[in-house]
């Protein structure tokens, strides 16, 4: 059976520094497993590699969408992400899935059906403008009210699965399938789970200290060009967390520091939710990483070498 390894982990965490250390060593490339880096033109708030760091090892599933597109899907990104897996082994090589994105992950792990059934474009059409005129707030209490279980999840600023689970359920009377109890590991691959860890106090500092940096690198610039490419706050790139703060700087809702405050914030909020996200995946090995870089890397290579040797853990 082909084996792949996951590193993930809470945004900020340090998910692209572990993740390239594993590559060099292994000599394999990194399949990226974020929902937002998959945005052209959106660099510096979605914190994709650098120059550097995609010089020293070859990235996929990075740039592979318009955000002026909203009708980016994870079967879209299951098939893509699938595909370059699939070329990695042929090549001999063990994938390395990167990234924080909870469902993307899911669509390698397990066995998930992305056919169209629920798909009707009237009804998402109406559920999008419902969400315009009353609120991500009231679109969520909807789906509460037909699907309590998804509506516990799934935050109500996550308009694109919200409308999803409505979806389902307005085609077929169920709700989406429950994680702990519906879904069957895909028999395709050896999977090695690493999901990164750091002291929460340590996590939000490093949180806050990157959004400092991408405001001095250019943020506020970065989404000033995305409006002018005609970019809105409605479109679903632009919910993004770093956009979407932005957009209200600019339209004069907020200053820059509350500004800054409000992206701290919500980083950190979406940090706890990816954590209870990850909680759920059984076959998860939790590495709690230390302030020494070496270490963290020879502690993450110490259970690479266990699993790809001696196919234990």
């Amino acid at each position: 059976m082909n084996k792949i390894i996951i590193v993930a982990g809470p945004t900020a965490v340090g998910k692209t520094g572990c993740a390239i250390e594993l590559a060099e060593t292994l000599k394999t490339e990194i399949v990226s497993a974020d929902s937002m880096q998959i945005y052209k033109y959106m660099d510096i708030g979605t914190a994709k590699p650098s120059m550097e760091e995609l010089s020293r090892v070859k990235h996929h599933m990075i740039d592979v969408a318009n955000p002026l597109d909203d009708n980016y899907s994870v079967a879209l990104y299951n098939q893509q992400a699938e595909e370059a897996i699939r070329m990695l082994h042929e090549k001999g090589k063990i994938p390395i899935i990167a990234g924080g994105t909870g469902l993307y992950l899911s669509s390698i792990l397990y066995e998930m059906d992305f056919s169209n059934a629920a798909y009707n474009p009237e009804y998402r059409n109406m559920l999008k403008k419902l969400s315009e005129e009353k609120g991500n707030a009231y679109l969520h209490n909807q789906l509460k009210s037909v699907d309590s279980d998804s509506a516990d999840i799934i935050h109500p600023n996550n308009v694109k699965r919200v409308i999803r689970a409505l979806e389902v359920h307005h085609a077929t009377g169920s709700h989406i399938k429950k994680f702990s109890t519906d879904l069957n590991p895909t028999p395709k691959y050896d999977t090695l789970f690493l999901c990164l860890h750091r002291e929460r106090t340590l996590l939000y500092d490093r949180i806050n200290l990157r959004v400092e940096k991408m405001v001095e690198a250019g943020l506020i610039d970065e989404v000033v060009k995305l409006t002018e490419m005609g970019l809105t706050k409605n479109h679903m790139a632009m919910k993004g967390i770093g956009y979407k703060e932005v957009l209200e700087y600019l339209s004069g809702i907020t200053d820059k520091e509350e500004m800054k405050y409000k992206i701290k914030l919500n980083s950190r909020h979406y940090a706890k939710r990816q954590l209870t996200w990850f909680r759920r995946y059984k076959e998860a090995v939790h590495i709690e990483l230390e302030c020494s870089e070496t270490s963290n890397t020879n502690k993450l290579l110490a259970t690479t070498n266990k699993f790809i040797i001696n196919n234990t853990i």
